[in-house]
């Protein structure tokens, strides 16, 4: 077994709990500041990442991805998607139902780049003390945050930009719903579009170039 593959696999799944723990605590405290306290009442509004594992998401398909990698296996890793336990909301509590269904919505993204701020800083602290190990995570840090945060604008159900996409065309609660029930499916069959993957990957790292200056690095 290659020892450094290992721990840089188990450095990696760390971050995507991180990240997934950051993203979902800004739905649910979005949620709680718009007047449904859904969220809080189940201990959701918190950075415990224990509060936002999900044990197929959060634990089994990373841990089948870092297993398939270090058995030479990454293109079948690649088709492997994390998540977190999903945060309840009750669009009848907010405020003002379709302005605070986009904030909510758009809150995880938000406290994605939040993190790849904080991130970055780390990161530049790293390269500085020339400590290897902290620029690395940092690093992969910034990518994966980024990454979830262009991942999660796709406009399909049930993903954050969804939301803003059903406002903007009116689409009704019951047809949202109906496809969110195959939303995962269709995200998979997305991503093996070279293209989209493409993408996002140049999204994440032009991403990375803009939050370098504009933290003055």
């Amino acid at each position: 077994m290659d020892m450094s593959m290992l721990s840089s696999g188990l450095a990696q799944y760390l971050c995507v709990v991180v990240v997934i723990t950051f993203h979902e605590f800004g739905h649910a405290w979005m949620a709680s500041k718009c007047g449904d306290d859904t969220a809080r009442r189940e201990g959701r509004v918190t950075l415990n990442p224990i509060a936002h594992i999900d044990p197929i998401g959060t634990v089994l398909i990373p841990f089948m991805a870092l297993w398939l990698t270090m058995g030479g296996q990454g293109n079948l890793a690649g088709l492997m998607i994390g998540w977190g336990r999903p945060v309840p909301v009750n669009p009848f509590n907010l405020r003002h139902r379709v302005r605070d269904d986009i904030l909510v919505s758009m809150a995880g993204p938000a406290m994605n780049v939040a993190l790849s701020i904080l991130a970055i800083v780390v990161w530049r602290a790293g390269l500085a003390v020339r400590s290897e190990p902290i620029a690395s995570s940092a690093f992969m840090m910034i990518w994966l945050s980024m990454f979830l945060f262009f991942f999660n604008l796709i406009p399909v159900p049930p993903l954050d930009g969804s939301h803003v996409m059903k406002h903007l065309v009116q689409m009704p609660d019951e047809t949202f719903w109906a496809i969110s029930r195959y939303g995962f499916f269709i995200v998979i069959l997305l991503l093996q579009i070279p293209g989209v993957k493409v993408g996002l990957a140049k999204l994440t790292y032009g991403s990375f170039i803009v939050l370098r200056w504009l933290v003055g690095f």
